[in-house]
């Protein structure tokens, strides 16, 4: 369907000689009394109207004032052989596009159309994008409406009043601690303290400490008592995240806490009473871990009392587009931008992505497009390499030599950093031909050029 335009000009001559010039393009609709163009628009909505500034006893201002109530969103382009700078500067606070001075260049006139439409469009993208936003749907801070989604704010709203322990089982990324969040907030506990604790973060020799505190003279430097985790949580609820990198021998305090729900300071012998609620969190297989023998039996069947399967981003594909919602308008709210939206090919890529890291890549691939996008609507070349590499551009680069290379990417890398090593690994493997570089990576030389130029700066 052609886009709509319509012509206000009080000389019919003007409307017959651009419904001619333009009507291979648009349909065009002209009218030489403002009172026919107000009954068309609110018949009909158009995308376009080029409104004469000088309409007999009408003044174009007051016009477009008008124009703009009945269609908030219409472009208007002001059209006058009058033109100063003051009444241009009015027109756009009133809500017009832009103008053109009379006489009418026909080229100038038909860039400004398309710069017209592409303004609309946007227009319109960003406020479906924000109106997708409103409706999102999901669980306390989780997001989705996939049938699997539905089944897990299901179980955290059965679970969320009663004190038994639930284990959450998942890959990283797909949002452990946001659920273990959202059953401490959701639930009666939500007025006590919320602990987080990464069992693989912290070392062995002060794990202990860590949840189970000290007494004073426990050890060379602990100069007073200090209470633990598990202690401060009291009341309230205890995460325990990456539990199977717990080592055995606090395996067996923690049960203690979970049977008669007391601790044992290090170097004490004193207990003390505590109640707590315990959520831990895996992305290891504990069943395998206990017939290893690295993970006891009776503690696994004393914290998987509820267990919660969280899926793959892959496996609720359905939600992708709301959580790109999502996080555009975050990091667009952060970095203080414009709130973006996503040419067609950038959000195909995105839909299409396998995201290996699951939730958490998809933000880190929106953060990184946020931040680097010179227009406010992000195309494909601003996403990082690592979400466009395709398997075709891969099998390209493999032909390119006999012996297959393989780049290695630490697992702590971030997005930016992964995408550094990727590209000057390719750039070395094309002899530094920087246009083999750009093919392979499927990406502009411009582009390239200027993630190099960037990488120079950062090293000074």
């Amino acid at each position: 369907m052609k886009p709509a335009i319509l012509i206000i000009d009080d000389e019919s001559a003007i409307g017959s000689s651009l419904r001619f010039a333009l009507e291979n393009e648009y349909e065009v609709t002209a009218v030489t009394h403002v009172p026919n163009g107000y009954e068309l628009l609110k018949e009909k909505s158009m995308d376009i109207v080029l409104l004469d500034w000088r309409l007999g006893k009408y003044n174009g201002l007051e016009v477009l004032t008008e124009i703009k109530t009945i269609q908030p969103d219409i472009a208007v382009i002001m059209m006058t052989a009058y033109g100063t700078i003051e009444s241009s500067v009015e027109a756009m606070k009133r809500g017009a596009y832009h103008y053109i001075t009379k006489p009418l260049d026909l080229d100038e006139l038909e860039l400004l159309l398309e710069k017209a439409l592409e303004h609309r469009q946007l227009h319109h993208k960003i406020r479906e994008l924000s109106d997708t936003i409103e409706k999102i749907k999901g669980y306390d801070q989780m997001i989705g409406e996939s049938d699997v989604m539905k089944q897990v704010f299901s179980l955290i709203d059965r679970v969320k009043d009663i004190d038994s322990s639930v284990l959450i089982f998942g890959e990283s990324g797909t949002g452990k601690e946001l659920v273990a969040r959202a059953i401490h907030r959701q639930g009666k506990r939500k007025n006590g303290p919320f602990i987080s604790v990464n069992c693989a973060a912290i070392p062995e020799a002060l794990l202990e400490s860590e949840l189970f505190g000290y007494a004073k003279g426990a050890f060379t430097g602990a100069v007073r008592s200090q209470e633990g985790k598990v202690a401060v949580a009291n009341g309230g609820t205890l995460f325990l995240d990456e539990i199977g990198e717990m080592p055995p021998s606090l395996q067996a305090k923690l049960l203690r806490v979970l049977q008669e729900k007391e601790i044992t300071p290090l170097g004490s012998t004193e207990t003390k009473n505590v109640d707590v609620r315990i959520i831990s969190a895996t992305n290891k297989n504990l069943l395998s871990m206990i017939e290893e023998g690295s993970f006891r039996e009776d503690l696994f069947f004393r914290l998987n009392v509820i267990p919660i399967q969280l899926p793959l981003l892959r496996d609720r594909k359905e939600d992708i587009d709301l959580l790109i919602s999502y996080f555009l308008k975050k990091y667009a709210e952060e970095m203080q931008r414009p709130l973006p939206t996503l040419s067609s090919r950038a959000y195909d890529q995105l839909i299409n992505y396998d995201y290996p890291g699951n939730i958490r890549q998809l933000g880190n691939i929106l953060e990184y497009a946020v931040a680097m996008a010179k227009e406010r609507v992000i195309q494909l070349e601003d996403l990082p390499i690592t979400a466009v590499k395709t398997k075709e551009s891969s099998t390209m680069l493999e032909h390119s030599t006999n012996d297959q290379e393989v780049i290695e990417v630490p697992i702590e890398a971030t997005m930016k950093e992964a995408e550094r090593l990727i590209i000057e690994a390719v750039l070395e493997h094309c002899g530094g031909n920087r246009r083999q570089t750009a093919s392979a990576l499927e990406i502009s030389e411009r582009n390239l050029r200027n993630k190099l130029q960037l990488y120079r700066q950062e090293q000074k």
